[in-house]
């Protein structure tokens, strides 16, 4: 995660009357067929924007750039709606939220600094932005109808620091995600070590009281966090001790520590930094990104929830920012962000991956959704 120093935009930019409504209804009917991938850039990395991504024979190719949409390092799509929520990466950082033609709805400040990790309640009724630089989590209540925020945010701020005094001085908020129920917005914080539970109120859908979830070794650097879809299991991956911890999750909203893993080799002595985390959809395999080491550590998933080492795949490119496991191809894409391309790997039937000599050129690529 870096800082980005673009020019500061508007708090919010609506398009209203008929022309919202009729871009609303087309995004609804055209979702489901919606073809390609999208990629997200960074300017400063020479990023052309929003990027399109198509399938072509032995790989994928790249397509028109939306050159409006700038440093998108992370977005969510509401499916049911085909409304895409993106984040616009900057020291004031915004939220955009885009039709399925990638026509602007309405734009939103997300009362913070260089927002990077965006969440949807499972029921549509909230959306959740992490702000890194600034080290707090803004929370907007969602119409039903639209899709589009109810009034500014409320933000909840984090506190906190660890032992490394250059990336640990305060807190960084760096993913949220909330349960099952939406009653609880859980907020992994980089520079805290810590997982923070956000308590959500459910009938005005406010954060009504913070506590710890879970207190990550000091100095590790907690990144992301992912749950198993099916046992009351997660992990967390922390990008400075390069580690992944299997965490019991507890009814109450809190975690507990079950093992710890290096997402790193045996003796690799090199500087590498943990980024993505994902698990497969039958929750028998988790992958983690490691960007130094540029490789994909990658997990058998017991019954139990622990894991077991069984590959490090090479990532295709350098600085694996973040992969996209396109099961039903039988592919994970890699946006190796400091190489400036995207890496097919395939998926065999045991979960391991193999490298593959297609290859996208993408500068600045730092995020890529369905």
């Amino acid at each position: 995660m870096t800082s980005n120093s673009a020019p500061i935009l508007s708090r919010r930019e609506i398009v209203a009357g008929g022309g919202l409504a009729l871009a609303l209804a087309s995004s609804r009917v055209s979702a489901a067929s919606a073809p390609g991938l999208i990629a997200g850039t960074y300017a400063r990395e020479g990023g052309a924007g929003l990027v399109t991504l198509m399938p072509e024979r032995g790989g994928w190719a790249a397509g028109a750039a939306q050159t409006a949409i700038r440093n998108a390092s992370f977005g969510v799509r509401a499916r049911s709606r085909g409304i895409r929520y993106l984040l616009d990466e900057q020291q004031s950082g915004m939220v955009g939220i885009y039709d399925h033609d990638f026509r602007r709805l309405t734009q939103a400040s997300t009362l913070g600094a260089d927002p990077c990790h965006a969440a949807l309640s499972p029921d549509g009724s909230m959306l959740a932005v992490a702000n890194y630089s600034s080290g707090d989590v803004a929370l907007w209540r969602l119409d039903p109808a639209t899709g589009l925020p109810r009034g500014d945010a409320q933000l909840t701020r984090h506190a906190g620091q660890g032992p490394d005094r250059d990336r640990q001085a305060g807190p960084h908020a760096h993913w949220v995600g909330f349960t099952a129920d939406g009653g609880i917005l859980h907020s992994v914080d980089l520079g805290a070590d810590a997982v923070f539970a956000h308590r959500i109120d459910p009938r005005t859908k406010t954060v009504t009281g913070t506590t710890t979830a879970y207190r990550a070794e000091p100095g590790s650097g907690p990144r992301h966090l992912v749950r198993h879809p099916r046992l009351p299991v997660a992990y967390l991956v922390a990008e400075l001790a390069n580690t992944v911890t299997t965490l019991s999750a507890r009814a109450d909203g809190s975690f507990a520590a079950r093992s710890v893993a290096s997402t790193l080799p045996k003796g690799f002595g090199g500087a590498s930094a943990g980024a993505h985390i994902a698990i497969n959809a039958a929750g028998t395999r988790l992958y983690v990104s490691n960007r130094g080491h540029d490789s994909i550590a990658v997990y058998t998933i017991a019954r139990d929830g622990s894991l077991t080492l069984a590959q490090h795949a090479a990532c295709g490119g350098h600085w694996p920012r973040f992969f996209l496991l396109l099961e039903s191809r039988g592919e994970m894409l890699v946006a190796n962000e400091r190489s400036g391309n995207i890496a097919v790997l395939t998926i065999g039937r045991d979960g391991r991956l193999r490298g593959s000599d297609a290859t996208v050129r993408m500068p600045g690529v730092v995020f890529l959704a369905t």
